[in-house]
């Protein structure tokens, strides 16, 4: 017997209805999925993920080690992006996790991307519409799954400053 629609919607009753009704509110969301998407270290980071970020919900994603928050996207993760060098770029260490944080010139869209940490994860959010200390202390967790083997240094951490005075 084919399947029938019609029938099985009658037979599991409004559950079925609401579950159909809810997956449709909010689509997958696309993201591209970094280089280094399938090393296992990701999967472990993805794992630990929490259900919400900033206070948006953890939504669907098409790609691998991929995340999303919000409806629209407030937050987005990729685990597996390019490790990052040396930079002049702000770095803020987080509850135990470096964090280089640069800011778009075309947008209003920080990317903050981990430091010290192979493979390296990103994070993007605009932080006009989330608080980049709340995003970054939700997903420190997360992303300390992965080993820190280097740590951001300021210039006065490298180079000897004559004293003051």
């Amino acid at each position: 017997m084919p399947f029938q629609p019609r029938a099985f919607l009658r037979a599991a009753g409004p559950g079925a209805l609401l579950i159909a009704a809810l997956s449709a509110c909010s689509p997958i969301v696309n993201v591209n999925a970094a280089g280094d998407a399938a090393n296992p270290d990701c999967a472990e980071v993805m794992i630990a993920l929490p259900p919400d970020v900033a206070g948006y919900e953890l939504r669907e994603t098409n790609s691998q080690a991929t995340a999303a928050w919000g409806d629209p996207s407030k937050v987005v993760l990729r685990c597996g992006v390019e490790i990052p060098g040396p930079t002049t770029d702000a770095c803020a260490s987080v509850n135990d996790v470096d964090w280089i944080i640069a800011e778009s010139t075309e947008s209003d869209i920080w990317t903050a991307t981990t430091y010290g940490r192979n493979p390296a994860v990103e994070v993007l959010f605009n932080p006009n519409e989330v608080a980049s200390s709340t995003v970054l202390v939700d997903l420190g967790g997360p992303v300390s799954q992965i080993e820190q083997t280097e740590e951001c240094l300021s210039l006065n951490d490298t180079v000897e400053l004559p004293p003051e005075g």
